[in-house]
């Protein structure tokens, strides 16, 4: 059963909390994403790394390498980070995630903080697509 992509978030966070924890900031990105998956793993939650967006336009697949690097139970895209701040670029390319996946909520997680709450983002995607009049 899936569950609500609220409490999905939270048990993610957390997994988040713990691998920052153990690990701390100060690696790459790519070792925090093994840890993540690794606990994901151990919690019996479902997810997808490193996972292929197609975009659709018209009656195309347009195939140019979006990969976000989780999709938890097909609900929630996190993207991993281990910069000194979370950019705006950051926010749009989660952004771009959701509306390719058309999913509502994403996470990023920047690990490259003393406290990881600090380097936390929860993106909304309030994107509707029009319909032709």
């Amino acid at each position: 059963m899936s569950k609500d992509v609220n409490q999905l978030t939270e048990d993610v966070i957390g997994l988040a909390i713990k691998v920052h924890r153990n690990l701390g900031p100060g690696f790459l990105e790519s070792v925090y994403q093994a840890a993540l998956a690794y606990e994901l793993k151990q919690a019996n939650i479902h997810f997808e790394k490193e996972k292929t967006l197609p975009v659709h336009y018209a009656d195309i697949v347009i195939e140019k390498g979006f990969r976000c690097d989780f999709l938890i139970d097909n609900q929630l895209v996190v993207e991993c980070k281990a910069v000194s701040n979370l950019s705006n670029i950051d926010r749009a390319q989660l952004l771009n995630y959701l509306k390719i996946s058309n999913l509502q909520v994403g996470s990023l997680i920047n690990f490259n903080v003393p406290i990881l709450k600090d380097g936390l983002k929860r993106i909304v995607n309030n994107y509707k697509e029009q319909t032709p009049r």
